[in-house]
């Protein structure tokens, strides 16, 4: 039995969704808890063979839809911070454009090199002692002594560069965005912990949608691909934060400790491959 040219393709396309919706839905429902779903969803895109500067932008369309399904469950149960969210999340809308613009100006080549050299960063910063504890025990604020709930100002300057810094990281590369935001609103900022994951879908939106846009204007999401992708991150974002609001902060700590033992497997195996 011989194949049409046509029959070849759309085999071909139902084989790539039958391998990406269920990492998509995975990607999300991880990253609508504690962030780092794209440690699953950008390799996914690149698995199946799509270039990277598309997959880049495929892989936020599905991510921005996801966290946005999120970010509602978290608004309606009232776990979010609406001042360190409206000032993160504008601070990481123009840090985004920025690292978006950044990734678009490079060549894959020089792409793939600049994320071997990302990735043992944020490796450093995730197992130092210190980033331990952080994820661990969750509740050690570099700003000891200081009530920053009582001081608006400071909490406004501090949610902004919080935003700033990882929009930008979130625009040029993007996983564990979320997670890092939702410690730093932890240990920094002293939100509890469902409030700062809330908070965090927040800003993570915000950098989300400018990169997106960045993505789509420069022709760089494959549609075919990241509607059925984007109907199975909405699936997971909404099912995640869900089960996050109902268990609460023993659920979501174990989350992060899973991701950033995820995040730590990746930049080892992309050490020993590269």
């Amino acid at each position: 039995m011989e194949f049409s040219v046509q029959e070849f393709l759309l085999f071909s396309y139902g084989i790539t969704l039958l391998i990406l919706c269920p990492l998509i839905f995975l990607a999300a429902f991880i990253d609508s808890i504690a962030g780092g779903g794209g440690l699953i969803s950008l390799p996914a895109y690149l698995f199946v063979g799509i270039p990277i500067h598309t997959a880049y932008g495929t892989n936020k369309f599905s991510s921005t839809m996801g966290t946005l399904m999120a970010m509602g469950n978290y608004f309606r149960k009232g776990y979010v911070d609406y001042s360190a969210a409206l000032s993160g999340g504008i601070a990481a809308f123009f840090g985004s454009l920025a690292g978006t613009f950044l990734a678009l100006s490079l060549s894959p080549y020089v792409l793939q090199i600049s994320l071997m050299i990302i990735l043992p960063l944020v490796a450093i910063f995730m197992f130092t002692r210190q980033s331990l504890k952080k994820i661990f025990s969750i509740n050690i604020s570099i700003f000891s002594g200081i009530n920053v709930q009582d001081n608006l100002r400071l909490k406004i300057i501090l949610c902004s560069l919080i935003g700033l810094v990882l929009g930008t990281y979130d625009g040029f590369f993007g996983p564990g965005t979320g997670m890092f935001i939702t410690i730093l609103l932890n240990s920094i900022i002293k939100l509890n912990l469902i409030k700062s994951a809330g908070t965090a879908r927040v800003i993570n939106f915000s950098s989300n949608i400018a990169s997106m846009t960045t993505w789509l204007v420069n022709g760089k999401i494959l549609f075919p691909v990241a509607i059925p992708c984007m109907i199975s991150a909405i699936l997971g974002g909404f099912i995640g934060s869900r089960l996050a609001i109902k268990i609460g902060s023993k659920f979501i700590r174990i989350v992060l400790a899973i991701v950033a033992s995820l995040l730590f497997i990746r930049v080892l195996t992309d050490i020993i491959n590269f």
